[in-house]
This record gives structure tokens, C-alpha cells and sequence, in this order.
């Protein structure tokens, strides 16, 4: 079997996936060689010590170690310190393999060309894998305004306790906006949490930042009209992505590919109080990311098939015409821990074994 197709099997036995496709053996090309490749494919998820890894290859620990350390130093694959040791693991295609590279910004030959062939892979298979699921990986989260006391919200559904919670945040550029470049909003507003913050600070493709600035962050993309989202369970974010809907991987799931599960809307929706909207059209044409408002004889209308409950319609409202409220219903279950989610996806998919199976190397 060619190596580059036995990495892409070990890659696609990771809950999101990694379906078989021309464009994604071109990435897998550009970003190992096959030296690189044939390491990889016999690594896992979860981070293993050189000579763990070496044991598995056969290439020896020295020669090993520089492999794997240039790998890192590309976001090729995952580095991180436990008790004085160094370890690695494989990097899942999204959030990873494609974010990563870009989080320091594009413009490179290279990276103009793996963003071409991100798009068409997403497109063509790896969108369609993302969100082929009832249990979604990420979800929207509400912006902070729009919430008020009235809310019943629990922590996680609030994007400043993901804040006030962590303990290491790093700040990159949005790699969905820098790889498609349809829009002009606001591109250093990624946030990463935890263990993978440390990982792209240590490599310089992020910069720490603290809880202050990051709520700074929250501000300018609500103001910019951007979606929170974030991964869908409740123990711990690793990621806040501050989304638009023509270029960011997560939002085109439904407002490009139509995907009903390609994530997880909020516990809220909005609701109009007509005798207070005066019109303007501002929720529909400027602040709504899945023209989920219509203006109805001068009142704005919700309809709620297509409303995420992002908030960015409460908060754009001139005459506060607009308030959130609960679901009645909510549209997907937030999954207590991630590794709940990844069982829950991997069930679904049929590829529970299989990746039980790898995390054993």
C-alpha cells in the first residue's frame, strides 16, 4: 500500500475523519515526506516518547527525534512536555492538520497552494465527513451581550466562563480566513486553549495572551459580527473559532454544503418584539450569518429552521427590538466530556474499533 494512503486510513479512523481524495493525498505530500509519512503512520492520537515511537518504527531514537521534532516544528504532527519528557502524537485533520499551518498568517507559495487544496477537499469529501454525524464536534456558542439574567444558561453555554476558566490562552489567526481570503474581518481572533495553546506558542504560531486581552478578542469579533463556536462538550474548551460564514470551515457546513448536523446551534433563539423594530434591516442584511431574519412589512421576522442563536442579531439592534430566549428544544446534545463525544462520533461512524485499535501502539 502506498504509505501516503496508510497515513490517511490512521488519520480517518479519528472522529473527524479523513476521507480518501486527491486533494488530501496532495496535502498529505506537501506536509510529510515520505520518510515523514511512513513514521506517522505508525504513530497515534495520543502523544508517545521517542523511544516508544522508535520501538514502533524501527528507525532509530537520535535520527527519530530530529524527524519528529521538524515534523512538530511544521504542524505536521502534535508535541507536548509531561513530566520532563517529550512526547508526540498524530494532529486529526480538523481542528489540525489544516488550521494549524495558517496560524501565523498565509501568503506563502506553499501555503497558497494547501489552502486551494483544502478548499476543494473540503468540498468535494472532507465537510460532508465533518458533519456526517448526529453527534456534531462543535457547536455555537452566544455572544456575551446578548444574554441577560433572564437566560437560563448553563457555564458552558456562556463564552466568557470558557475565558475565565482556562488556564493558558493563545491567540493565532483565523486559518479559515487566511487560507480562503473571501472576506475582510478580523483574522488574528483565534483563540486555542490548554494543551494545544502551549503546543503552537512553543512553535511560534501563536502567542500567549491573557484572559483580558482574550475578552478584548470576544468584543472585536461580536462587533465585527462574528460567530462563537467551540467544541461540543461541556467539561472543557480547547478552541473558541470567531466564524464567518464565507470562509470559516465550520459555518459553511450548512450555509455552503446544506449539512443539517454540521454543528450544534445554541441553547437560545431570538425573538422580535415588533412594536419596536423600526425597520432598518440591519439583523438581515448585515448582522445574520445564515439569513435566518427576513423583514416582513417593515418588522423583522425570524425563522427559526435556520437561526443558530449566535445572538449577533440582539446585539446589532439599534431600537433593542431583539431579546434571546431558551430553546424550546435543543437541536443537538452537548456531550459532557470529549472523549464522551469522539466515542459517541467514532459509534456512529462504525470506526469504534478501529481507533481503539491504534490507540494502543
Amino acid at each position: 500500500m502506498d504509505i501516503y494512503e496508510e497515513l490517511r486510513k490512521v488519520l480517518d479512523a479519528h472522529p473527524t475523519g479523513a476521507p480518501k481524495s486527491k486533494f488530501f493525498d496532495e496535502i498529505l505530500r506537501l506536509t510529510f515526506t515520505s520518510e515523514e509519512a511512513a513514521v506517522a503512520a505508525k504513530m497515534c492520537f495520543s502523544p508517545r516518547s521517542v523511544e516508544q515511537i522508535s520501538a514502533a518504527t524501527g528507525v532509530e531514537p537520535k535520527k527519530l527525534e530530529e524527524m519528529l521534532e521538524a515534523m512538530a516544528n511544521k504542524m505536521a504532527i502534535f508535541s507536548n512536555e509531561k513530566s520532563g519528557k517529550r512526547l508526540y502524537g498524530l494532529i486529526p485533520t480538523i481542528p489540525g492538520l489544516f488550521e494549524f499551518p495558517f496560524m501565523k498568517g498565509g501568503g506563502t507559495p506553499r501555503l497558497k497552494k494547501l489552502g486551494q487544496l483544502w478548499e476543494e477537499y473540503h468540498h468535494e469529501a472532507m465537510g460532508a465527513a465533518f458533519g456526517a454525524t448526529s453527534t456534531p464536534l462543535t457547536r455555537v456558542v452566544t455572544v456575551k451581550k446578548a444574554l441577560t439574567s433572564q437566560n437560563q444558561a448553563h457555564p458552558y453555554e456562556e463564552v466568557t466562563n470558557i475565558i475565565k476558566n482556562a488556564e493558558t490562552i493563545a491567540l493565532a489567526e483565523c486559518a479559515c480566513r487566511a487560507s480562503v481570503n473571501h472576506c475582510d474581518k478580523p483574522r488574528d481572533v483565534c483563540l486555542i486553549f490548554e494543551s494545544p495553546a502551549k503546543f503552537l506558542i512553543s512553535r511560534g504560531y501563536a502567542r500567549g495572551i491573557s484572559k483580558e486581552e482574550a475578552m478584548k478578542v470576544l468584543d472585536r469579533s461580536e462587533k465585527a459580527g462574528l460567530v462563537h463556536t467551540s467544541n461540543n462538550s461541556s467539561d472543557k474548551a480547547f478552541l473558541i473559532c470567531n466564524c464567518c460564514p464565507c470562509c470559516c470551515t465550520i459555518l459553511r457546513g450548512r450555509s455552503r454544503l446544506h449539512l443539517p448536523h454540521a454543528f450544534a446551534t445554541s441553547a437560545f433563539i431570538p425573538r422580535v418584539i415588533p412594536k419596536d423594530c423600526n425597520g432598518c434591516g440591519i439583523c438581515a442584511e448585515e448582522r445574520c450569518p445564515m439569513r435566518a431574519i427576513e423583514m416582513r412589512d417593515d418588522v423583522a421576522v425570524i425563522i427559526p429552521d435556520k437561526c443558530i442563536g449566535c445572538g449577533l442579531c440582539v446585539t446589532g439592534c439599534p431600537s433593542e427590538a431583539i431579546v434571546l430566549e431558551n430553546r424550546p428544544a435543543p437541536s443537538h446534545e452537548i456531550c459532557a466530556s470529549g472523549t464522551e463525544m469522539g466515542m459517541k462520533i467514532l459509534q456512529e461512524k462504525g470506526k469504534l474499533e478501529e481507533y481503539l485499535e491504534i490507540s494502543k501502539r
